[in-house]
């Protein structure tokens, strides 16, 4: 009876290891990190979606990290940093800063770390200065849909009137490029004027105070460009505290659901789309194709399209 006891207790202790066995070959597989600006907006969120359906169906290991504030560049180089140190497979990240990002890609390049960059370009003369690499680009077209929300706004105008804008972080490709696109248009309609033009750093409380006081400063404002939704809801806040809602346009970029619903209850003008869904499934198919030694495109560009109640 003692043998049989023995040999089941031993039976079970190489099934056991067999099973550790198998846990560490798991852990093991290659793995891509995707490092997002921030997971309290609805637009990283249906980014990282997009990768997560995708890893899944593709049988890859994802994690996705972020820091709490867009504007945390600190915080997202450390992320950065530890992925590297932890030797991730491959690097797909949405930098918060330009410029501040290349000192961390530079280090993934010298651990032979692929790195694919999403959303926002880096700064091409800061990358070559640090002979940094990056194996590709996956983004929207933000100066054309800079241009496309000043020519919505331009046309509710009709030419004439005047306009506050509140901007993304300065020296934030994404959020310079729509500044950009938008300012040309005003440029080519004499008759509108821009009063105003504050940055909110992307965040829905700073959209409404920001231009809660640029309402008070400038009473007689009659359309907003906000280079996110995020502002752009807060200013609409702003702007119902004010007494004013239905009397501002109101333009935003990005086109998540609360703000789809603000377009069509009329708290906004349109919002322009893009496709975060998209750029995380191709950063992770794209990822995933670096690892097997296969080539991608280097520069993807995914459509914008404006979207107003109509």
């Amino acid at each position: 009876m003692k043998k049989r006891f023995i040999f089941l207790l031993i039976a079970c202790l190489l099934f056991a290891l067999s099973c550790n066995r198998g846990e560490t070959t798991t852990s093991n597989q290659p793995t891509i990190a995707l490092v997002l600006k921030t997971l309290n907006n609805p637009f990283f969120l249906d980014m990282r979606k997009g990768a997560e359906e995708t890893a899944q169906k593709l049988g890859v290991t994802l994690t996705v990290q972020a820091a709490e504030r867009e504007v945390d560049v600190e915080k997202q180089m450390q992320i950065i940093e530890n992925l590297i140190q932890t030797k991730v497979s491959a690097l797909c990240i949405t930098p918060s800063g330009s410029k501040e990002v290349v000192p961390a890609i530079v280090k993934a390049n010298k651990a032979n770390i692929p790195v694919i960059i999403v959303d926002t370009r880096v700064n091409a003369e800061a990358l070559q200065a640090a002979n940094g690499k990056v194996a590709g680009f996956i983004g929207s077209d933000n100066l054309a849909g800079g241009r496309v929300a000043g020519e919505l706004v331009a046309k509710k105008l009709d030419g004439k009137g005047k306009v506050a804008i509140l901007e993304g972080i300065p020296g934030h490709e994404t959020g310079d490029s729509r500044l950009k696109g938008f300012r040309e248009v005003m440029a080519k309609h004499p008759g509108i004027q821009i009063v105003s033009s504050q940055t909110a750093n992307w965040e829905r409380d700073q959209g409404f105070n920001v231009f809660q006081n640029i309402l008070q400063a400038h009473p007689e404002i009659q359309a907003l460009f906000a280079c996110s939704d995020l502002m752009a809801l807060g200013a609409v806040e702003a702007i119902a505290a004010a007494g004013k809602t239905g009397k501002i346009i109101v333009v935003g970029f990005d086109a998540f659901s609360e703000a789809r619903e603000a377009v069509n209850k009329g708290t906004m003008h349109g919002t322009v789309a893009q496709s975060p869904y998209e750029m995380g499934k191709t950063a992770v198919e794209n990822a995933a194709k670096l690892l097997k030694g296969e080539k991608i495109q280097e520069d993807i560009s995914l459509g914008v399209q404006l979207v107003t109640k109509q």
